[in-house]
């Protein structure tokens, strides 16, 4: 998408149906993949609800939140959704004719494998869309997670016949090593196959994007007077890339605890969003968190809650109509003088303000169910225009938010660590570091794919 930006080109990123936990607000006020939201910027567009008509939120083994154009239809168990994706079908279609008027070239990412067998009938992730749309589709394969021929060679096989002439050519990436010593085996894939390698992009060491939804462990060296943050793995983690500018600040050491790991020591301790509170806070409890956190701020350590975690700071939170599960009403940790109401309709804003520490400005998203109320919510963490945000405990010690992106700011990630602990903070600028990554794989396309064949398939000319 940048490279198509950088040629002045009027792009657009597509993808019919995600699967996430990891989302983000639109301008019209919808909700869509996080994934989506940074190829709308890569498109130097803001994000909207037709970049991702379908979005699915699970919230347990089997069943999802189903969004449809940004706004939560309702539950659904595998099967169910099965049943509803001709329905589903119908809002991709509406998107991408939208999408279509609006914008010279768009690029559509799939989701999974397009050899799903068992999913073939009513695709809308892949190649039944791909078939509906009459687009050219281009397979791409990771080699660094090794068998890239098999995958590929295995995948086109599985196709059927106008599936696989759709399929116009390969890319493989993240390729480590002498390209020289893979040549034999692009030669025998084009020859067997009788399609192009459109191109071999290299492994980029140190390389960062926000994850569509996997958890990404990896963190830089910490310094050493880092503060140590730690963030629990809730089973239904939500918007973990919230955290993505602490992982890669050389001031903490960050880890994320799994169930059943020791709770090391820290300065800070995060309470994450979640797709299923009360769930998530049985699991806290199940994993001794109450008793740690008890021993951390009795030791004078910090204790912060977003969205979810913020509504498990309060007294209890209640789920009348079953939104995220069965009806019922879950004692939280009672740390501040709140209780939360899940309620049927999300609250999804783009806010502005000011953090309660030195005044610092502070951007971010609410994406929730909850609606929280008490007295604690009258000592707001953030002051916004019309609207207080949070809640900050007497001592200072504990503060909650339903802010997502909340370190994103330079300045409100120096307050926030400064309160941690962290005498000297010096935040990286993680707007400008993620502009910074998308132009530095912006830059590998061109110099490694074959872009006048890919813009041919594309119907515009190079």
């Amino acid at each position: 998408c940048r490279a198509l930006k950088n040629r002045n080109i009027n792009v657009a990123p597509f993808k019919p149906q995600n699967m996430s936990l990891n989302s983000a607000v639109t301008i019209d006020h919808g909700e869509i993949g996080r994934a989506q939201a940074v190829q709308a910027q890569a498109c130097g567009l803001p994000p909207h609800s037709d970049m991702n008509p379908v979005l699915l939120k699970p919230n347990s083994d089997t069943g999802a939140q189903v969004i449809i154009h940004g706004k939560a239809l309702s539950n659904m168990n595998a099967a169910a959704f099965h049943d509803y994706k001709t329905l589903a079908m119908n809002a991709v279609m509406a998107s991408w004719k939208r999408l279509q008027n609006q914008y010279d070239v768009i690029v559509v990412e799939g989701a999974g494998s397009p050899a799903e067998i068992n999913l073939r009938q009513g695709d809308i992730a892949n190649m039944g869309f791909a078939e509906k749309a009459d687009c050219p589709v281009i397979l791409v394969a990771d080699i660094d997670r090794g068998g890239v021929f098999a995958h590929l060679v295995g995948t086109l096989d599985l196709l059927s016949a106008s599936e696989q002439n759709r399929i116009k050519g390969f890319v493989i990436n993240r390729f480590r090593g002498d390209l020289n010593l893979l040549k034999p085996g692009l030669d025998w894939l084009e020859q067997y196959t009788q399609k192009p390698v459109l191109g071999v992009l290299p492994y980029l060491h140190n390389f960062h994007l926000e994850a569509e939804d996997a958890l990404t462990q990896h963190s830089v060296a910490p310094a050493p007077q880092a503060v140590k943050i730690i963030v629990p793995v809730f089973p239904h983690i939500s918007n973990h890339t919230d955290f993505d500018p602490l992982r890669l600040h050389p001031g903490t050491d960050f880890q994320y605890i799994s169930a059943g790991q020791a709770i090391p020591p820290c300065d800070l301790a995060i309470l994450p969003g979640s797709k299923n509170v009360r769930d998530d806070l049985r699991w806290l409890n199940e994993n001794g968190w109450p008793q740690y956190l008890q021993k951390h701020l009795r030791y004078g350590g910090k204790l912060l809650g977003i969205c979810g975690g913020f509504q498990m700071l309060g007294q209890y939170i209640a789920d009348p109509h079953g939104i995220e599960g069965e009806p019922g009403k879950s004692d939280a940790l009672g740390y501040l003088d709140l209780h939360t109401t899940l309620q049927p309709h999300k609250q999804l804003h783009q806010r502005s303000g000011r953090l309660w520490l030195h005044k610092s400005p502070v951007s971010g998203y609410e994406i929730h169910a909850g609606i929280s109320k008490g007295p604690a919510l009258n000592n707001a963490a953030i002051i916004t225009p019309g609207h207080n945000d949070g809640a900050v405990s007497s001592d200072n010690q504990i503060a909650g938010t339903y802010f997502h992106g909340l370190f994103d700011e330079k300045t409100a990630c120096n307050a926030l660590l400064q309160w941690a602990g962290l005498e000297t903070p010096q935040a990286a600028d993680y707007i400008a570091l993620r502009e910074t990554q998308i132009n530095r794989l912006a830059k590998c396309v061109e110099d490694y794919l074959d872009v006048p064949r890919l813009m041919n398939l594309m119907k515009y000319p190079d």
